[in-house]
């Protein structure tokens, strides 16, 4: 996992409810932790684009509701901004469901645009990526 180049906002607090834009069988994630977050004592931990986090399945297939994955944000509503200078914002909050801790996707399929910043930080999602903005 490499660093992000830009100053990226982050947006998605502990508890945001975000779409799942892969094939992977889930729906509807909740957030309850963000990998590698540091922050003062008694602030909500936040999730921007390429952040790794632990969430529920709060809607999907049988087999993935109740469990625990990990997933990586993709896309935020909230505008954040690039090295060069530009600004740049999603329609919606998406995040892609991991196999494993080292970045693998669990689905075959993404639905919608990719972040830049995703596709340099995780290159085993880039791989299946086909839009990337």
């Amino acid at each position: 996992m490499k660093a992000l180049k830009g100053k990226v906002t982050r947006s998605l607090p502990s508890g945001a409810y975000i779409q799942a834009c892969d094939n992977s069988g889930a729906k509807v994630l909740r957030i309850f932790s963000v990998k590698g977050a540091k922050t003062t004592r008694g602030r909500i931990p936040r999730a921007g684009i390429g952040d790794m986090v632990l969430a529920s399945v709060k809607k999907g297939k049988l087999e993935m509701r109740k469990t625990v994955v990990f997933a990586v944000i993709v896309r935020q509503k909230k505008e954040y901004r690039r090295a060069d200078g530009t600004r740049i914002k999603f329609e919606d909050n998406a995040a892609v469901v991991l196999k494993d801790e080292k970045g693998n996707p669990k689905g075959t399929i993404f639905k919608g645009p990719i972040a830049k910043e995703v596709t340099e930080r995780w290159p085993a999602v880039a791989k299946v990526a086909s839009i990337v903005v």
